[in-house]
């Protein structure tokens, strides 16, 4: 049994996830055979916790979830919330003053695990994906009639830009003492998604918060992403990866695997177990 690797980590959409497809039999096969060399599984998504429970079946084979890029965990068998982080009213409505006087499209998520929920602003500009997130989750969104509406405690903000980078650096120099964490829309797979949660929140530091917990060392560690907003996990992890799918930028620092559509989760997974073994 191999023993060199005891957690692993994958992000989900763009990863274990096609786009527009479904979760492999062969990568749900390798989650199933993790489990029999009492590896720990964890999915780690950027997915709130109502988006992410619409995939993934009641009885898929992992052991915890990290969700709302690592706003929130919850160990899987048991469906049992184990940490969860919120921004207080004053800081909320504080982020919300700034990017309304500079007319940006928001969101925010109400506190976890309700956090599907959300109000909104619109500055009027032309937006199609801000419009087409909205319209997909129109159940669960009130609208921001002013600054007042915004002195509740939340979750985070979800900013959605155009595929912009300038635009986007600008505007996160306007705050500090908070995280910030960069995204490629799962709609359009081109506009920017700026999330804005508390400041020690990310998938790296959910992992990180799991494996204390657990007792599991960083060495014992593997982690494998997509997108812009898995580079604290893949910083985090002893063992990184990315899926030939993720960008250029992603895969000139960290080992690349095969795509999503290729099973790259699955081949990610015999090459780091492959290769511990040997040593």
């Amino acid at each position: 049994m191999n023993t060199s690797v005891r957690i692993i980590v994958t992000d989900l959409d763009g990863t274990l996830l096609p786009s527009q497809g479904v979760i492999s039999q062969q990568n749900i096969a390798t989650l199933e055979s993790l489990a029999k060399q009492k590896i720990l599984r964890v999915i780690a998504t950027g997915r709130t916790l109502y988006s992410a429970l619409s995939v993934l079946p009641a009885q898929f084979p992992i052991d915890y979830l990290i969700f709302s890029s690592g706003a929130g965990i919850m160990k899987w068998k048991n469906k049992e919330i184990i940490f969860s982080q919120k921004l207080e009213a004053k800081e909320v409505s504080q982020i919300a003053e700034i990017l309304m006087d500079h007319q940006i499209d928001f969101m925010i998520q109400n506190p976890i695990p309700l956090n599907h929920q959300f109000q909104y602003f619109r500055s009027g500009k032309k937006n199609p994906d801000f419009s087409r997130r909205l319209s997909l989750y129109k159940e669960f969104a009130t609208p921001i009639g002013n600054l007042a509406d915004t002195q509740k405690d939340a979750c985070q903000f979800l900013v959605i830009l155009p595929n912009n980078l300038e635009l986007y650096n600008e505007l996160r120099r306007k705050f500090t003492d908070i995280k910030i964490i960069r995204a490629t829309s799962p709609l359009d797979h081109e506009s920017i998604w700026m999330e804005i949660f508390p400041e020690n929140i990310s998938k790296g530091h959910s992992c990180d918060w799991l494996c204390k917990k657990l007792n599991i060392p960083i060495g014992q560690t593997m982690g494998i992403g997509n997108d812009y907003n898995d580079i604290d996990l893949l910083e985090w992890s002893h063992h990184s990866y990315v899926v030939a799918n993720a960008p250029g930028e992603l895969r000139n620092r960290f080992r690349e695997c095969p795509s999503d559509l290729e099973d790259g989760f699955t081949k990610a997974v015999l090459d780091v177990l492959n290769t511990t073994s040997e040593t």
